[in-house]
């Protein structure tokens, strides 16, 4: 099947479309909620993320919130379900790789790696040896993680990160951009700054009252 129906008609479902082009789809489509979008990067929007489960065409998520990316793929069977890896990312040959993960452009991937399902390995990021990427992670743009890393399910790790090696984080975690893991992280919650460091809900809050992002 040559056709690729893509939730989510945003800048992150772009890239996925151009992907899913660069890895031979004839028929590009996508899927969105909100029913005042026509059209996705040159490409038609034809419906809503409910009719994913009963269209003609295989099935990939492109959001990058993974809260809403496990809600919609875990109501799609299993079957119609896809991974796309761009053509310039380089991925060891015995990478293990779960359905609806996507791997973006110049990404590296080395051998002994796990990766889970729902997962985004992002432009220019690298996983190195054995490490073990749970469900739903999203490691972004030029982030680093060094050998025998374990990442829990529906993390975060930020643009520029870099994780050293023999490190492990929990679930549920939010690394700030530019952020330096050097030891494990056992709690959830947003890990800022160098070496990084948890951010407690009083910092949280003064930073939304002052109207900067708190992650």
């Amino acid at each position: 099947m040559r056709k690729l129906a893509i939730i989510g008609a945003s800048g992150h479902g772009k890239v996925v479309a151009d992907i899913a082009r660069r890895n031979g789809y004839k028929e590009i489509v996508f899927l969105d909620d909100d029913e005042s979008i026509r059209e996705c990067g040159g490409y038609p929007v034809i419906g809503k993320s409910s009719e994913a489960g009963t269209i003609d065409a295989d099935v990939i998520i492109g959001i990058g919130n993974a809260g809403t990316r496990k809600q919609i793929q875990e109501s799609i069977p299993d079957e119609k379900l896809v991974t796309l890896i761009h053509p310039d990312a380089v991925v060891a040959e015995d990478v293990v790789m779960g359905k609806g993960t996507v791997v973006m452009a110049g990404a590296v991937i080395n051998p002994g790696v796990s990766i889970g399902k729902g997962c985004i390995i992002n432009t220019c990021s690298s996983v190195d040896h054995d490490c073990v990427i749970g469900d739903y992670v999203h490691i972004a743009v030029g982030s680093h993680l060094c050998g025998t890393v374990s990442v829990g399910s529906e993390t975060w790790i930020g643009a520029g990160a870099t994780v050293s090696n023999n490190t492990f984080i929990c679930a549920d975690c939010m690394i700030g951009a530019g952020a330096v893991i050097v030891n494990e992280i056992r709690e959830s919650g947003t890990y800022v700054g160098v070496p990084a460091r948890r951010m407690d809900m009083e910092e949280k809050s003064v930073k939304k009252c002052g109207g900067y992002p708190t992650g």
